[in-house]
């Protein structure tokens, strides 16, 4: 047998008939040196809370637990469904000048609120938001007011997983989250934030809840609601909330920190019962829902809709609804009457 070398490194061996080829590997191939790191991957910086936001994770790290958790919320939510409070609320279908909402007030927030259902663990934190309004009925402690909101931002933080305890691995028993539910009050850059006290009703159906809340003499208005439903194409104003500062030239105005309000301009367009047939108010059919236009921002939900010729509120809304690419998406709540579902009708108080 024959051996010989090339110059590449390549072995050659011959026998009588046949060749074979034999890779080598040259010392000089071997690297002297070890390779750079691998580049240290970029962490996008988490964005900054909102003015609202910012201030309730300073009101849960500030002080102790001054109100019930949000957890003991979730159990008011879910045992007070369908209660009936022992109280009347008023019918205000015609309120005086003095009751009556006025839309050139856009920036008024001792009218509408905002509500905040928040939980903090760590330096994770969810906070849900939604408007509400606080309604002309006795609440069931002296200093405290019923404030009338959307359920869907309650269930929402409800299925968080910064508040459903793991079990795999065990939880860490050193702290708790920190959680509460807030009416937050304010104008512009100031806001004062109370902790609510419980939910006294609910109805998960209609995606509605009743909030009481103690709070300061003179802090929020109560707004008058009448009972009975615009006919379709009623001109109404709808409380829009949006928090960050819009493109568009509509009216709107600064709110509360970095948020906008206006009263947008709309029409009733219909009703719908709970199986999504249409309705139409003089007959016994079942208004569940009501249509509007425009379609509603978002943070809207749980503000009012007001009817623009006496001021009353005559619904609430809880988000948008599309039922086809031709009508697009449509407003969609509550009318009236469903918040008058959870007080006791006049002159039935005390006799359940």
């Amino acid at each position: 047998m024959l051996v010989s070398r090339c110059s590449t490194g390549i072995q050659f061996s011959r026998t009588a008939a046949r060749f074979r080829l034999l890779a080598t590997v040259s010392p000089s191939f071997i690297p002297t040196r070890q390779p750079p790191p691998p580049p240290t991957p970029v962490v996008p910086d988490k964005p900054e809370p909102s003015y609202i936001d910012s201030q309730i994770l300073k009101k849960l790290d500030g002080q102790p637990q001054t109100g019930p958790s949000l957890s003991d919320i979730i159990g008011h939510y879910i045992d007070q469904t369908g209660n009936v409070l022992d109280v009347v609320l008023p019918y205000e279908s015609l309120p005086s000048p003095e009751r009556r909402i006025k839309f050139e007030d856009t920036v008024s927030s001792k009218e509408i609120v905002t509500v905040a259902h928040c939980v903090k663990n760590g330096e994770d934190h969810r906070i849900g938001l939604s408007s509400g309004f606080a309604v002309n009925a006795p609440a069931l402690r002296k200093g405290e007011k019923l404030i009338v909101t959307c359920a869907h931002t309650l269930e929402q933080i409800r299925a968080s997983s910064l508040l459903i305890p793991k079990e795999f691995p065990p939880p860490d028993t050193s702290h708790h989250p920190l959680t509460g539910t807030f009416i937050c009050i304010g104008l512009q850059n100031s806001m004062k934030i109370y902790p609510a006290t419980e939910i006294v009703s609910s109805l998960p159906r209609s995606d509605v809840i009743l909030i009481s809340c103690e709070l300061p003499e003179g802090a929020l208005k109560t707004l008058p609601l009448s009972p009975y439903p615009l006919h379709a194409g009623a001109p109404i104003r709808a409380h829009f909330v949006s928090h960050k500062k819009p493109s568009d030239d509509q009216g709107w105005s600064p709110w509360i920190g970095d948020t906008w309000a206006r009263w947008a301009k709309g029409n009733v367009l219909g009703y719908r019962d709970f199986s999504g047939r249409e309705t139409k108010p003089g007959t016994y059919d079942s208004l569940s829902h009501m249509l509007f236009t425009p379609s509603p921002t978002g943070g809207s939900s749980g503000g009012p809709i007001v009817d623009e010729e006496t001021g009353a509120v005559v619904g609430m809304m809880l988000g948008s609804r599309m039922d086809d690419h031709v009508q697009g998406a449509r407003g969609w709540g509550i009318p009236s009457e469903t918040i008058y579902e959870m007080f006791t009708l006049p002159g039935l108080e005390s006799k359940k």
